[in-house]
């Protein structure tokens, strides 16, 4: 049970696993109100960046689960760093499926939906560990611009169209959902800049240090074509956004 090893070589020097900044992650956490010991459910926490500053700027507890080796590890790095040991707390685990023991203030599951087969599975996923008057926080992609072709949409890494809404058809999906959304931190394209541009040189230093893995010529090929790939279609077209949402 783990990641390809594609993944945790594409993000080698990444904190956040998704195009979000760390001065918007702490926008969400600062605007979420919560109070000092408040207990939350990270799903797919990746490196644990926004467990460990939450709990460090925050006073918040929690459990990060994840189903990366590598990234767990990097997440109770990440803790003894910022000396939040304490407060929170990290499992290699399958975060498809999982519930908290105990009920929790917050649920987030941030750029990994498919840990519930989509949207709406995800959100129902979250709420079997929630409290009664307890937070969602869903991390999700929506379409900035139409897709205009079928090349655009495979560019932004979608089967289909219809994988993503619009940003006004995603918030409405949250409310047929019967939720309420209460609070959002977008990303924009200097955000997805920070997060995708990082990759390829993390692809170009594992290339130079590696020239004879069985993964060589994939990585190779991947840094060719990416950057190209992305300002032509992801960058223009696809929007990625945090959503807090409270039950109905």
């Amino acid at each position: 049970m783990d990641l390809p090893r594609i993944f945790t070589i594409r993000e080698s020097s990444h904190r956040i696993h998704n195009p979000i900044t760390a001065e918007k992650l702490a926008t969400i956490g600062r605007a979420l109100r919560l109070r000092p010991g408040a207990r939350v459910l990270d799903l797919a926490s990746g490196s644990g960046e926004m467990l460990c500053t939450w709990a460090r700027d925050l006073g918040v507890r929690g459990t990060g689960v994840d189903i990366s080796s590598v990234f767990t590890a990097r997440a109770h790095s990440r803790a003894v760093e910022l000396g939040v040991t304490d407060r929170v707390d990290f499992a290699h685990d399958d975060a498809a499926g999982y519930v908290a023991d105990e009920p929790v203030d917050l649920a987030s599951c941030l750029g990994a939906t498919w840990i519930g087969g989509g949207v709406p599975g995800t959100v129902d996923l979250l709420r079997r560990s929630l409290r009664p008057g307890g937070l969602l926080l869903l991390g999700h992609p929506y379409w900035r611009l139409d897709p205009p072709d079928r090349a655009t949409v495979e560019g932004c890494h979608a089967a289909d169209r219809s994988d993503y809404l619009s940003l006004a058809g995603l918030i409405g999906q949250f409310g047929e959902l019967g939720h309420d959304v209460v609070e959002m931190v977008l990303t924009d394209q200097d955000s997805w800049d920070r997060y995708r541009a990082a990759q390829w040189f993390n692809l170009r230093r594992w290339l130079d240090e590696n020239p004879d893995d069985e993964l060589t010529e994939q990585v190779r090929h991947e840094l060719r074509t990416d950057p190209a790939s992305y300002v032509q279609h992801e960058r223009e077209y696809l929007g990625w956004g945090v959503f807090a949402l409270m039950a109905r």
